[in-house]
């Protein structure tokens, strides 16, 4: 029972910088880590970036150093940073959060949000 909604996409010049909002509603304390992933046209879905509860944070390596991603508690809310666009960085990103209960170390629930458009073009 969690809900995500994504903000911040655009059109946006290569070099240019972009700011995404993740807002999280609902067993927000069931929350375990949450993520930012994205799907270029024809592509697979692939992960961006994560933090977990405890400020574990992973990244793509070919994106590392260009997006950084970050969390206000207070918010409820997750943003990805993103710096330095490039054209391939095009796809709709997508908002993730692993909750609910814990079984084998993993939690057992996934939400995701509906997506927010990134057009990287001149």
């Amino acid at each position: 029972q969690v809900q995500l909604v994504e903000s911040g996409g655009g059109l946006v010049q290569p070099g240019g910088s972009l700011r995404l909002s993740c807002a999280a509603s609902g067993s927000i304390f069931s929350i375990g880590a949450m993520g930012w992933y994205r799907q270029a046209p024809g592509k697979q879905r692939e992960l961006v970036a994560s933090i977990t509860s405890g400020d574990s944070i992973n990244y793509t390596d070919s994106l590392k150093g260009r997006f950084t991603i970050s969390r206000d508690n207070a918010k409820n809310t997750v943003y990805l940073q993103m710096n330095s666009l490039k054209p391939e960085d095009t796809a709709v990103y997508y908002c993730n959060a692993a909750h609910g209960p814990v079984v084998a170390g993993r939690h057992t629930r996934d939400a995701w949000g509906r997506g927010t458009l990134v057009t990287v073009s001149s």
